[in-house]
């Protein structure tokens, strides 16, 4: 188990909670979009939110502005947190639009919120888990899916929430986080999107 724990941080790595956020959209709800606009809009998510963000992270570990991918240090997240925030922004003005993909576009924004208040914590005693934020808020966004149209998808969502507590035993075995820690990243994750489904659900 020791040995599988790390992987959890890595698969779930909030880099990557983006594009499981439109997977799972388009997935559940694949009958409502032809396959070549699935395939465009998850090429857009993925170049925004993954591999823009990798070069800018690769471009910092090179400058020595960061030590690595996961960014453990606090000052090391003021810049990835600032990209994130221009690119989800980006996101969701020119590419995932209210009109086309609401509850996609409330996603995006709860995690801008939740990104703002990650940020905002920087300047605090506390380092806020970012993976804790990014599997908790997916986790709630499948949820509301579920709600919303009426989906019986309960294995996914208790797949999620098991995943939940591993990438939360995942951080807490690395030392990448405190157990308050931990409990800020999961409130800051859900409170943004429980918020959001006054505006879709």
């Amino acid at each position: 188990m020791k040995r599988i724990l790390p992987l959890f941080s890595f698969v779930f790595h909030p880099i990557f909670i983006s594009v499981y956020g439109g997977l799972a959209y388009f997935l559940f709800l694949n009958e409502y979009f032809s396959y070549k606009e699935i395939l465009l809009y998850l090429i857009q998510i993925t170049l925004l939110t993954v591999l823009i963000p990798l070069s800018v992270f690769y471009l910092l570990v090179t400058l020595g502005k960061i030590d690595n991918l996961m960014a453990e240090r606090k000052e090391e997240r003021k810049i990835p947190f600032l990209v994130q925030l221009i690119l989800l922004y980006i996101l969701t003005q020119k590419s995932i639009s209210i009109e086309n993909f609401p509850e996609l576009y409330f996603f995006f924004n709860g995690a801008i919120f939740s990104t703002i208040i990650a940020f905002i914590s920087l300047y605090s005693k506390y380092k806020i888990s970012m993976h804790m934020i990014g599997i908790s808020s997916l986790t709630v966004f499948v949820m509301g899916i579920s709600i919303h149209y009426e989906i019986a998808i309960i294995n996914t969502i208790a797949f999620l929430i098991i995943c939940n507590g591993f990438v939360a035993s995942s951080r807490l075995y690395m030392k990448a986080h405190t157990t308050p820690e931990i409990i800020l990243g999961i409130t800051v994750g859900v409170i943004p999107q429980v918020l959001m489904w006054f505006f879709w659900l």
